[in-house]
């Protein structure tokens, strides 16, 4: 496949949990701008603390670039990268308009940080499928491992779930990356989860270089049985995709190493 520079979208990469996914960057800033910091993040240390929602990419921008792809085979077009995409205050509006040209399942990836805020979740509304964070059941835990802005509080974000929850009616995953410093949570986490009722949970652990060590799969393994009653993928279990990425030095970037 003929390699080309984009500049706000990726891929496809091959993603265990979305099979072959078309990536859209609706930030794309040179650094990194989150409302976290986490400690497994695979790309870079978060130098930029923001929660204030912008317009960084023209809707045009994102829809224009979409025109120039060749005919691919992907399962969906998923909207994160280098920054937490609800930043963006067009991510609605881009949803929309890539759906129409593109006629292909919509995921966000979010860190649940702005979920309870009445425009974002309108905006998520028109997504096929959103992927929520929760990673920690007490404030002390949450603050060790995502290293939030100092205004987040864990229950708030856990309401903000439920809630979103009650009023979507595409797919809701919640993603919980398990390492050392939450793996003792895992019940609690799991009694969390049943009572958002998510459509999926996805049990993960950083397997991508970053600072923090993964779980082993035995480990993981034991934890799963936690959500026993619950649709549970794990990362150790799926396979993933055989994929052709568009453009590599743009997927590393935004990705860290495949």
């Amino acid at each position: 496949m003929q390699k080309k520079q984009y500049k706000y979208i990726y891929g496809p990469v091959p993603s265990w949990r979305l099979g072959s996914s078309l990536g859209i960057d609706p930030v794309s800033m040179d650094e990194k701008i989150c409302t976290f910091d986490c400690t497994y993040c695979q790309l870079w240390k978060t130098k930029n603390f923001c929660k204030k929602r912008s317009v960084f990419v023209p809707v045009k921008k994102i829809i224009d670039e979409l025109k120039t792809l060749p005919d691919i085979e992907i399962d969906y077009i998923t909207f994160s990268g280098v920054a937490e995409p609800t930043l963006a205050k067009n991510i609605g509006k881009m949803i929309k308009e890539t759906k129409k040209m593109m006629n292909k399942k919509i995921a966000v990836l979010t860190n649940s940080t702005l979920l309870d805020r009445n425009d974002v979740q309108n905006d998520l509304l028109q997504a096929d499928l959103v992927v929520a964070k929760l990673d920690a059941a007490s404030q002390d835990v949450f603050e060790k491992i995502n290293r939030p802005m100092d205004e987040f509080k864990l229950e708030n974000i856990i309401q903000a779930i439920y809630d979103f929850r009650s009023i979507f009616n595409g797919k809701l995953a919640l993603q919980i990356m398990f390492l050392e410093d939450n793996k003792h949570q895992a019940e609690e986490i799991a009694e969390i989860a049943k009572k958002i009722k998510p459509d999926e949970v996805q049990i993960n652990t950083p397997l991508r270089p970053c600072e923090v060590e993964p779980l082993g799969e035995k480990e993981m393994k034991q934890i799963s049985k936690c959500f026993k009653g619950m649709n549970v993928i794990n990362v150790y279990e799926k396979e993933k995709k055989e994929v052709s990425s568009l453009s590599d030095e743009d997927t590393l970037r935004r990705r860290g190493k495949i």
